[in-house]
């Protein structure tokens, strides 16, 4: 038993300092070269090294071509709204928490008058309920306008999924244009994405347009998307598919309309 809980605290002392030995781990650690001392050290680190880390993690999601935070169409910018009114909420809650921890220990005679009774009814009913059934209200009102019955004299596109590519379709009037991992559309227009797979189940996303689908194979599931601009936007199978899932990622590229059907017009096609 001593070997072992001795191989497993070098275990644990490599794995600290291999995670020091490269810049993340550093700067984790407040910029110690030796995790391990940063860990036990009595003295307090030094300011920018405290905020440094935070201050990365809050920028680093807000753009981007996979960033739900920089929106693109009126599906996203819902799906941006209520994800920035639930981080308000939970910032407001995290700040009441942290403001009664703190009274409890500069002020413990006042919050020991306070009954446990009160606290459980407080705490626990009537604060959480009215936030939780706000958020949750939101929720549904955002996501209503998100449906595809919501999608007005819609475009519509056929999106195959299959380990690891996608296909896309769409109707002309000569008969069925195809794509590859690129799918086009219009811009300034609702289009409607008829989504299915052909092995296991994928998820289309493109987080700049709007939210996620489930491809499921023997069914066929619709998302409303609409992209504001012309331009590229990214997308990725959101559901785990394989070892190729990584990999399965597609590009959208919305065009004036006119300039859509020329393209799709001009793609390979199948009557």
């Amino acid at each position: 038993m001593q070997r072992m809980a001795c191989n497993g605290d070098r275990r644990i002392s490599g794995f600290l300092l291999n995670l020091g030995d490269n810049r993340i781990g550093r700067f984790v650690f407040f910029h110690s070269t030796d995790p391990l001392s940063a860990l036990t050290a009595s003295r307090r680190p030094k300011f920018p090294a405290v905020v440094s880390l935070p201050a990365l993690l809050l920028a680093s999601g807000c753009a981007g071509d996979l960033s739900v935070l920089d929106p693109a169409g009126p599906a996203s910018q819902k799906i941006s709204v209520l994800w920035w009114v639930m981080f308000g909420g939970a910032c407001a809650i995290s700040l009441l928490v942290a403001a009664l921890l703190a009274l409890v220990f500069l002020s413990p005679r006042t919050m020991a008058r306070i009954k446990p009774r009160h606290w459980l009814i407080g705490g626990g009913i009537a604060f959480p309920i009215p936030v939780l059934a706000a958020l949750v209200f939101f929720s549904f009102l955002q996501g209503e306008t998100l449906l595809p019955q919501s999608a007005r004299d819609p475009v519509r596109i056929s999106a195959v999924a299959s380990m690891w590519k996608w296909e896309f379709a769409y109707e002309t009037p000569t008969g069925t244009s195809e794509s590859a991992d690129i799918m086009h559309m219009p811009a300034g227009r609702d289009v409607v994405i008829e989504v299915t797979s052909r092995d296991v189940i994928h998820s289309f996303w493109v987080p700049r347009l709007g939210g996620k689908i489930d491809a499921v194979p023997g069914l066929t599931n619709k998302i409303a998307l609409r992209a504001e601009q012309t331009g590229a936007f990214g997308g990725i199978c959101a559901e785990y598919c394989g070892v190729g899932h990584a990999g399965m990622g597609f590009r959208v590229i919305a065009y004036d309309e006119s300039e859509f059907l020329r393209v799709i017009g001009n793609l390979g096609q199948t009557q």
